[in-house]
């Protein structure tokens, strides 16, 4: 019989593109979401849609039951908030716990755990899976970092067998809402970029990650972090200059010192806290990505045989 994967998250990004790769790859698939009746993102797929929760074990050990391979895709993905602790890094990390011990119950055999490159570092030219970052003053990537470590002590525990795929900012179709990544794109597309704030991107298609995850699943060896990302960051120019290829017109902005972005940012997140609406742009993005590049080296051994050693 062929193995019944459960996909969380599956109405996101990343995940209804999986969902969609693993129907192509003759999977049976269970999509997990939080909202059932938000169907769309299904349309004409032949897969079953279940409640999953990561914060309500007894729904997640309902979900699983009969699972051959957990795709854990769901998280909580923004970077402001007004109780960043709260409502990013409490259900990230408690989330993970949960889902990780709902599979241990359930008997499920593989867990492929989707982290992000946030986890491994933010200014670099050979970044690799040793690496891990130390970032505390941005939410979104305080909570990937601690939520990987407790997918890993927990797995452990539980003598789960398990690997991580952490991929950069993705790109690509199945995205029924924006994410940061692909508004930011967007703006560029609608020339809505009035300066270049001097960040480079390390963009990766979504459906190679997804790709890179059934080869996670099918081959990769337990206890192994795999990056699934470029050699090498862009720049808004060449950004561009790859957009005037596909449509001619596109001009570069002019760059943005970093004490304006800072001012902006600053002034940003004052307005935030005062409205409650999402914030663009980050005094700790700023100090982050401004000048920064990431690049990645893949040191992981290639994808062979498992075993079940941690």
């Amino acid at each position: 019989m062929r193995q019944l994967c459960l996909v969380t998250g599956a109405n996101g990004h990343l995940g209804n593109t999986l969902v969609r790769a693993l129907l192509d790859q003759g999977y049976r698939v269970r999509a997990g979401v939080r909202d059932m009746n938000n169907t769309a993102p299904f349309d004409g797929l032949d897969c079953e849609m279940v409640y999953a929760e990561l914060l309500d074990e007894s729904a997640m050990f309902e979900a699983l039951q009969g699972v051959d391979v957990l795709f854990q895709v769901a998280a909580v993905f923004k970077h402001w908030a007004r109780n960043p602790q709260a409502e990013i890094i409490e259900p990230n990390v408690g989330g993970t716990r949960s889902v990780l011990q709902a599979a241990s119950k359930a008997g499920v055999k593989r867990l492929v755990y989707v982290s992000s490159v946030a986890a491994i570092g933010q200014n670099g030219h050979a970044l690799d899976e040793d690496h891990w970052n130390d970032e505390d003053e941005n939410a979104y990537y305080k909570s990937k970092i601690l939520s990987e470590k407790m997918a890993w002590r927990t797995a452990q525990a539980l003598n789960l067998w398990m690997v991580s795929v952490l991929p950069s900012a993705m790109i690509g179709p199945n995205a029924a809402n924006l994410t940061d990544t692909m508004r930011f794109l967007d703006s560029v597309r609608q020339r809505q970029v009035p300066l270049d704030p001097r960040f480079h991107f390390n963009f990766v298609d979504v459906r190679d990650v997804a790709q890179g995850m059934i080869q996670a699943a099918e081959k990769g060896r337990p206890g192994q972090r795999y990056i699934l990302a470029n050699e090498q960051s862009s720049s808004l120019t060449e950004v561009i200059d790859a957009a005037n290829v596909v449509s001619p017109g596109y001009r570069t902005p002019p760059a943005a010192p970093k004490w304006l972005l800072l001012t902006v940012a600053w002034a940003l997140e004052v307005w935030a806290r005062l409205t409650g609406q999402p914030v663009r742009m980050l005094l700790s993005q700023v100090r982050m990505f401004h000048d920064a590049q990431q690049g990645f080296r893949c040191t992981a051994s290639q994808p062979g045989e498992s075993s079940n050693e941690h």
